[in-house]
C-alpha cells in the first residue's frame, strides 16, 4: 500500500463482468469460457496484475516461417519506463489466424517473471516448438495446421485492451 514493494502477481483465471457473459452451465463445450475461448470484454483478464511502474515492449522478433518439426526463438525487448524498480510477467501467446480445425482464440505458450530497475531494458526470449503450434483435431489428436499464426509478447493477453502494461506487440509468421 505504501509503495515499498511493487506488486507483480498475475491472475490465473478470468473474471467475467457477469454470469450472462458465459454460456449456460449445462453445456460443457469450452466455447465462450476461459481466456482461450472467451471473446467478450472481461472485467479482469487472465494474466492481469498491478504495478507501481510501467513497462514498454519493443523489437519483437519472430521468424517469418515455421516448419513442422522445427523450433523457433521469439524475442522482444522489455523496458521499465517508470520511476520505480519492479517485476514484470512477460507473456507469450499464439493465435492461429486461419486454422483448419477449431482453435482457441489465443493460447499462452510461455511466461517469464523478470525484475527491472527504473530505465533498465532486457531482451527476453521464448523457444517455441512444433508442439506449441499444434492444434487438437475433432478426434482428439494433435496435428499441424499450416497457415498464418500471430505471436504476441507483452504484459497481458493479446486482443484484450485491459492489460497490466497496456503494451503488447505482435508479429505474424507462417506455419508451413
Amino acid at each position: 500500500l505504501f509503495g515499498d514493494t511493487n506488486p507483480a502477481g498475475r491472475l490465473p483465471v478470468t473474471f467475467y463482468r457477469a454470469d450472462s457473459d458465459l454460456p449456460p452451465f449445462s453445456e460443457y463445450a469450452m466455447d465462450g469460457r476461459t481466456y482461450r475461448y472467451f471473446s467478450g470484454q472481461p472485467l479482469y483478464p487472465f494474466g492481469y496484475g498491478l504495478s507501481y511502474t510501467t513497462f514498454k515492449y519493443s523489437n519483437i522478433f519472430v521468424p517469418d516461417k515455421m516448419a513442422n518439426g522445427d523450433s523457433v526463438t521469439v524475442s522482444a525487448i522489455v523496458t521499465n519506463t517508470g520511476e520505480r524498480a519492479g517485476d514484470e510477467v512477460v507473456q507469450c501467446y499464439i493465435s492461429h489466424l486461419k486454422p483448419d480445425t477449431k482453435a482457441p482464440i489465443r493460447a499462452l505458450k510461455g511466461f517469464q517473471r523478470i525484475y527491472l530497475k527504473a530505465g533498465e531494458s532486457r531482451k527476453i526470449s521464448f523457444v517455441l516448438t512444433t508442439n506449441d503450434f499444434r492444434l487438437i483435431s475433432k478426434d482428439g489428436q494433435p496435428h499441424w495446421s499450416p497457415g498464418p499464426v500471430e505471436v504476441s509478447v507483452g504484459g497481458g493477453q493479446p486482443g484484450v485492451s485491459r492489460t497490466t502494461s497496456g503494451n503488447i506487440i505482435t508479429k505474424t509468421c507462417k506455419a508451413e
